[in-house]
């Protein structure tokens, strides 16, 4: 008897195990986005992070008080900055570059792309609580490797930290609500992603102002409070993060909302079967929405990186209401340069709120538009902008090429929280996160074309004497062009063929494996996922709202003060 009880106490679910986390009778739905949220909204802070570069800059001060020389000082060419940045890695007795600490950006999307495509697979088998506690400790952790980096001045430990153990965090934690999501949420599949990975788009505007305040708390005359402010981040993070994880739950297998009908009957374009993951990337499907990922995000991530200085050498003395000086000549004068960064930065704030609200406007749309004709939208429409943005450049209008590109902006943004609803729409929705997780390496390619070529054609255009206001205009036409080679792959997307569907039996074999009933629940059975914004949601909403209306009130606040 014993013995009996004791092998059945070892076959029990453990805290995270997947098995552990199926809804109960009475729980709500509404409680799962916010569990993503409060991830989204920790490791989008890798947005936010170039609020410390200048801090880490000057870490080391002389004798004097000043910042020492940086370790690359006096390089020209790349490899001179090559050799300089191999010298910060281990140095002591000098100070990190921007192109130093900018790897870090790098690795963040790199490894974001790499490790959701490679840990997809046993996010799906494991459940997402248990990606996501992983998630937090990568993430965290790699704040903490990051914070003894500063501490000792080791520039490689940030590069481990905060880069790699961190990006590996951002991979996990950005794809571990996906598929919880969309199962959640068949009838809102867009809305519910978009929800989600809103909180992406929304960690910079939360973390910046934020380590900026903890900055300035811990900073002293010899001391730029930035290791501090890691830690603080850290601890702030993992609490936030770890609510997120631990409020995750499944859906019984086959539930679905009361009184919801599946619309594959009707729609060709949604599939009620499912595709392994094994056999995704066999498919046309799954590389032409790579594709249109890739050129959607190739697009609007290397102008949205140089967005202040685009508006402050397209428009230079016109920005500060002085249009007869151009971009060199307010460079020549510190007040009026700030004056022009300043407004710079406000752009760059009102490119962030679009990022974010693009991210559930555009997701939500698709529920009702249906994905391929959202992402028509994006190409067709994002090219027409671009070409206006070039012809607003020429006239000097200001009023035209912000709005152009805060439109971009929120395509940008919406880009990314429609396709998973896509990939379930085309794959089904039993290895969709795996399957996002793989088609993320998208985002990892475009990270680099993007930026290549935005920064290749400026540098280029400038080293042969073109005027600072006459830069961007054709980089603008090629930047279209990129979208009209995702309009073709759109175009081209059809129902995947139905014999890469799984098998009942493949599916029962995969069900078994997860520990999952073998007895579909009824729809709507036992009140499961009813509730919406009852007295237990609303306490859970309010914990991620209130500091993502605090970050979205900071930036309107600067943005709108910048622009009157």
């Amino acid at each position: 008897m014993v013995t009996s009880q004791h092998a059945a106490a070892s076959k029990a679910p453990g805290i995270l195990d997947r098995e552990r986390i199926i809804a109960k009778a009475g729980f709500n739905r509404w409680m799962v986005p916010p569990a993503a949220l409060a991830i989204h909204l920790c490791i989008g802070m890798a947005y936010g992070f170039s609020v410390f570069w200048k801090p880490l800059q000057a870490v080391l001060l002389g004798a004097d008080g000043e910042p020492v020389p940086e370790c690359s000082a006096g390089a020209v060419t790349f490899s001179e900055k090559a050799a300089g940045t191999l010298k910060a890695l281990a140095a002591t007795d000098c100070n990190w570059s921007q192109f130093d600490l900018g790897w870090m950006y790098t690795f963040f999307f790199v490894l974001l792309g790499v490790s959701a495509a490679i840990w997809g697979g046993w996010l799906e088998r494991a459940g997402p609580r248990k990606a996501g506690v992983v998630a937090a400790l990568c993430w965290c952790g790699g704040l903490v490797i990051s914070a003894l980096g500063v501490h000792w001045h080791q520039l490689w430990m940030l590069w481990l930290g905060s880069g790699v153990i961190g990006g590996v965090g951002l991979g996990l934690g950005y794809i571990s609500p996906v598929s919880t999501l969309i199962k959640w949420f068949p009838d809102r599949r867009g809305m519910a992603t978009g929800m989600a990975i809103m909180g992406f788009g929304g960690g910079a505007m939360i973390g910046s102002p934020l380590a900026t305040i903890l900055m300035d708390h811990f900073k002293s005359a010899t001391e730029p409070g930035v290791w501090q402010t890691f830690i603080a981040l850290a601890a702030i993070y993992t609490v936030f993060m770890l609510i997120g994880a631990f409020n995750y739950r499944l859906p019984p297998l086959g539930w679905k909302p009361e009184g919801w009908t599946p619309p594959a009957a009707t729609n060709a374009m949604i599939t009620s079967n499912h595709v392994d993951l094994k056999n995704a990337h066999k498919t046309p499907q799954f590389w032409l929405l790579w594709l249109m990922l890739t050129m959607n995000v190739s697009a609007c991530i290397g102008i949205i990186g140089a967005a202040s200085p685009m508006l402050q050498e397209t428009f230079g003395g016109a920005l500060i209401n002085q249009p007869e000086l151009t971009y060199p000549d307010i460079k020549k004068d510190a007040t009026m340069a700030a004056a022009a960064g300043a407004i710079g930065a406000g752009f760059v704030g009102l490119i962030s709120l679009m990022n974010i609200f693009g991210r559930i406007a555009w997701a939500s749309s698709s529920d009702f538009l249906g994905r391929k004709n959202t992402y028509y939208i994006f190409f067709v429409l994002g090219a027409a902008l671009y070409v206006l943005a070039s012809f607003g450049a020429e006239w000097k209008s200001l009023a035209i090429v912000v709005a152009c590109f805060c439109i971009i902006a929120s395509m940008y943004g919406g880009g990314f929280s429609t396709i998973p609803a896509y990939l379930a729409d085309m794959f089904g929705t039993q290895f969709v996160g795996a399957i996002h997780g793989r088609l993320l390496t998208a985002w990892s390619t475009a990270g680099i074309v993007g930026p290549v070529i935005v920064n290749y054609l400026h540098d280029t255009r400038a080293a042969a004497g073109v005027p600072p206001d006459q830069i961007y205009g054709p980089i603008y036409f090629i930047l279209a062009g990129l979208l009209g080679i995702g309009l073709v792959a759109n175009l081209l997307v059809r129902p995947v063929n139905p014999k890469w569907h799984m098998t009942e039996e493949e599916l029962a074999e995969t069900h078994a494996k997860l520990h999952e009933s073998a007895e579909p629940a009824k729809t709507g059975s036992f009140g499961i996922g009813k509730g919406g914004l009852d007295a237990k949601a609303v306490p859970f909403w309010l914990l991620v709202g209130i500091p993502l209306a605090w970050g979205v009130w900071v930036t309107i606040r600067k943005s709108v003060d910048l622009f009157m």
